[in-house]
Formats: C-alpha cells, sequence, structure tokens
C-alpha cells in the first residue's frame, strides 16, 4: 500500500544542518513527522503499525520546508532505494530553496 501524495502540500526536509538551499538528490517527505526524525540522523529509524516513529538519532536538528512550488516528475522523484514505504521518502532533481521551521528537540 503506497502513501498517497498530496499535490500542492508542503513538502519537509530535516537536517542537522543550517541550510538555504536543498541539494539535487536530497531527500524530501510530506511527513512532517518523519523529515523532524530524519533530523537527528539517526542510523536506525521504525515506523509502527500506528504510524509512531522510533529512532536512535541523537544529533539537534533543523525542520525545513521547501519554499517554492514542486511537483513529483520534474523536481521530486521516488527514493529508488528506500526502506521505507512508497510514497514517504522522495528526491530532488533540482536545487530547491528551503525555509527554516525551526529547530526539532531530540
Amino acid at each position: 500500500m503506497s502513501n498517497p501524495i498530496t499535490p500542492g502540500g508542503p513538502w519537509y526536509h530535516g537536517s542537522p544542518l543550517r541550510l538555504r538551499e536543498l541539494r539535487a538528490g536530497s531527500t524530501v517527505t510530506q511527513w512532517r513527522e518523519l523529515a523532524e526524525a530524519f533530523s537527528h540522523k539517526p542510523a536506525l529509524l521504525c515506523i509502527d503499525d500506528d504510524g509512531r516513529i522510533t529512532h536512535n538519532g541523537l544529533q539537534p536538528g533543523f525542520l525545513y520546508v521547501v519554499d517554492e512550488p514542486v511537483e513529483v516528475g520534474p523536481d521530486l522523484y521516488q527514493h529508488p532505494h528506500s526502506s521505507l514505504e512508497q510514497g514517504l521518502e522522495f528526491l530532488t532533481a533540482r536545487p530547491l530553496r528551503l525555509r527554516l521551521l525551526g529547530e526539532v528537540k531530540g
């Protein structure tokens, strides 16, 4: 079962780094909580049947939203080697402008 994409919806990126722009090939997701978990750079991440995320990341993190219109196809594509369910993790096809939403507490 794949997760539906919301056209025109927000795309998030989590990172321990301060960024203004995402490089091509970076990960994005429409699931805010997943981006928050990724911001801590975990080596292990699990999503249970109720959608709760647990991970072992310990780094301080930042949550960003893509700050320009994007579409699956020309701007984003499904991560070809993701271990997550289809529709959760995408890669950027070009550099994208970001807006910082805030720090993510561990």
